[in-house]
């Protein structure tokens, strides 16, 4: 196996390798940074690759595991944390120009379990500034490795081309309004973003608190499944994160979609759709009704007013996280999040107390919906990736986001865990991407149906020609 073999292998087998000490995790770590030292320049996905620690750490972890002591499926694999996210003794910058760049004095609460899994940290993802929209006009916007010339998803962009790259075996990203499933969708990988408090927030700056979630992306259901289960619990310096105990993610995988009710709007899921997504949309539940599972009719609760509140919710939140930074330091952000702190703190408070109740509302008749079926299919988003030339990466803060966030915003609102698995590529080579939206706390679910979606399809996974 060559070094870009290994690093597209999946991480799930690559832990059973490194468990049966077939291969070394300084092998492979080593491996890991030549592909991104000779890759980023390019791809622009890593904003800092962290060679020496990571090097120290795979070695501590070639030790341990020679001495009996395997942590489970990520000891010793390879990988990457988005900026918004603290690394002990590495500055979170945000991808900005506003923060002091000291380092952080501890691990935010999710890489201090990857670490407690034995993780090596290979080095700090690219994000938009802020993990809103817009790129700080200082840095180079990631690329997409499927083409050049389209979007690579926003905000978790580099967490999303660095798994599809085979620049990390998986990464964590954030989702406040479709930032986990908008890189996974246009780079061809799999998000999973929990039911909200799955994942501690302590150490992740926050966008919209309310609305953000942390999650994993991978290249396989399993991956996913892995690096949720070693990243999800309670934390006691997040208030907000869940008490109970997590689903175990991976012993679901197998279960299969047999008796598994997805629920289907086919009015929701197609209209005002891109038509190679809706034709793909189509073509996905009839694959897992092939799969076992139970399509089940539903009608989804109005989306189109809800989603002029996700910009409200989130700008007045983020006008309270950067108290003290805004407007003080107005002149050092890039374009799109001044513009959007602008937006926020121009908002009457009687605007957002409507948007929330507006939220709770919604929110009150989704759950209704989920009481008939076990998760909702959709697509990730409601068109192919986008061309670059159509999205100025520094262009202005729009609050008419309702077209882009139409399937991703409304179970930011409700909370609600959502899966995206590639379906396959248009015949122009983008990649197509199916979600998944269970019920709170239903990810062991989502992940059985994803993986039983994934193997009707047995034809070995493309890799992305730039890759």
């Amino acid at each position: 196996m060559n070094d870009a073999d290994l690093c597209f292998a999946s991480l799930t087998e690559t832990a059973e390798r490194l468990r049966r000490r077939e291969l070394s995790p300084l092998e492979l770590t080593r491996a890991q940074l030549a592909r991104i030292h000779a890759r980023n320049a390019d791809l622009n996905a890593y904003l800092v690759v962290l060679e020496e620690s990571a090097l120290a750490e795979a070695r501590a972890a070639e030790e341990e595991i020679a001495a009996g002591r395997w942590r489970g499926r990520l000891h010793g694999v390879p990988i990457g944390v988005k900026d918004l996210c603290d690394v002990a003794g590495v500055p979170t910058t945000c991808a900005s120009r506003v923060l002091d760049p000291r380092p952080a004095p501890r691990d935010a609460g999710v890489v201090r379990r990857l670490r407690e899994a034995g993780a090596v940290i290979v080095g700090k993802l690219h994000q938009t500034e802020f993990a809103l929209s817009g790129y700080h006009p200082d840095l180079p916007v990631p690329v997409n490795p499927w083409d050049p010339t389209r979007f690579p998803g926003v905000s978790s962009s580099g967490s999303g081309v660095a798994t599809a790259a085979g620049l990390a075996f998986g990464t964590l990203g954030t989702d406040t309004g479709g930032s986990i499933r908008f890189p996974s969708a246009a780079c061809g990988v799999v998000g999973l973003k929990p039911t909200r408090g799955r994942v501690s927030r302590a150490g992740v700056f926050p966008l919209g608190a309310s609305l953000d979630h942390v999650g994993p992306i991978a290249r396989s259901v399993a991956d996913a499944a892995a690096l949720l289960d070693a990243i999800a619990g309670p934390d006691p310096d997040d208030p907000t994160a869940l008490r109970g105990p997590s689903p175990d993610c991976v012993a679901a995988l197998e279960g299969g979609a047999r008796g598994v009710r997805i629920g289907v709007d086919e009015a929701y899921a197609t209209e005002d759709v891109e038509s190679a997504v809706a034709e793909a949309f189509r073509a996905d539940v009839k694959r897992l009704e092939a799969a076992g599972a139970t399509l089940v009719p539903v009608r989804m609760p109005s989306v189109a007013p809800l989603l002029a509140d996700w910009a409200v919710i989130c700008a007045a939140e983020a006008v309270a996280h950067h108290r003290g930074l805004f407007p003080e330091r107005a002149a050092s952000y890039g374009p799109t999040f001044r513009s959007f702190l602008e937006f926020g703190s121009r908002l009457p408070g009687a605007e957002v107390a409507r948007a929330w109740i507006a939220r709770e509302e919604w929110n009150a008749r989704f759950a209704a919906l989920l009481e008939s079926i076990d998760a909702l299919a959709c697509p990730s988003m409601p068109a192919l990736p986008l061309p670059v030339a159509a999205l100025s990466p520094h262009a202005p803060f729009s609050p008419d986001v309702a077209p882009i966030l139409r399937f991703t915003g409304p179970f930011n609102f409700s909370g609600s865990p959502t899966l995206s698995v590639p379906s396959g590529l248009t015949p122009e080579g983008l990649p197509l991407s199916l979600q998944l939206v269970g019920r709170h706390g239903g990810e062991a679910t989502l992940c059985r149906v994803g993986r039983a979606f994934e193997a009707m399809d047995a034809r070995p996974r493309p890799r992305p020609p730039l890759a």
